[in-house]
């Protein structure tokens, strides 16, 4: 009998701080629609993220809030 194999979900190592969903949403002034879509693709990491929206030649709206 032939077995049927799983495919291996791999994990990323977290880059970076995470962002919050709305976080994320407000630094780059996205709609809760697509901020979930690139949140729940790429995950949190703010490294990740960041040079994403860089490579899709989106300029933050928001500086970072590191310290709140």
């Amino acid at each position: 009998m032939t077995q049927i194999r799983e495919p291996e979900r791999r994990t990323r190592v977290l880059r970076g701080r995470p962002y919050s969903l709305d976080e994320f949403a407000a630094k780059y002034g996205l709609r809760n629609e697509q901020a979930e879509s690139l949140f729940t693709r790429f995950g949190p990491s703010s490294i990740e993220l960041d040079l994403l929206m860089a490579a899709k030649r989106r300029a933050p709206v928001q500086p970072d809030r590191i310290a709140e």
